[in-house]
C-alpha cells in the first residue's frame, strides 16, 4: 500500500491542528469539562469540538477513512495469522 507523501508543509500543519483539535475536544468531552449537550447551546459543544475537526480531516485527507480500514484489516489478519502458526 502506498501512502501518499503530503505535499505542502502548511498541508501538515492543518492536519495536525486538526488532530489536536480532534483528541482535545474529545478529552474535554470524556472528562465531563465540557458536555456534551446542554439546555442553553444544545448539541453545539459536541459539534464544535468533535463534529468540525472531523470535516476537516476529511477535507484534507479525504482517503483517510479508507486508510485506517486497511490497516485496522491488515492488522487482524496478522493477529490472526500469528494466533494459528505460534
Amino acid at each position: 500500500m502506498h501512502t501518499p507523501s503530503l505535499p505542502f508543509p502548511r498541508h501538515q500543519r492543518l492536519l495536525g491542528a486538526a488532530m489536536l483539535w480532534l483528541l482535545g475536544g474529545g478529552t474535554l468531552l470524556l472528562t465531563t469539562l465540557v458536555p456534551l449537550h446542554t439546555e442553553l447551546l444544545g448539541w453545539t459543544p459536541a459539534f464544535w469540538l468533535l463534529g468540525a475537526p472531523l470535516v476537516v480531516l476529511l477535507v484534507l485527507e479525504p482517503t483517510l477513512p479508507r486508510q485506517l480500514l486497511a490497516l485496522r484489516q491488515s492488522r487482524r489478519r496478522h493477529m490472526l495469522h500469528a494466533t494459528v502458526w505460534h
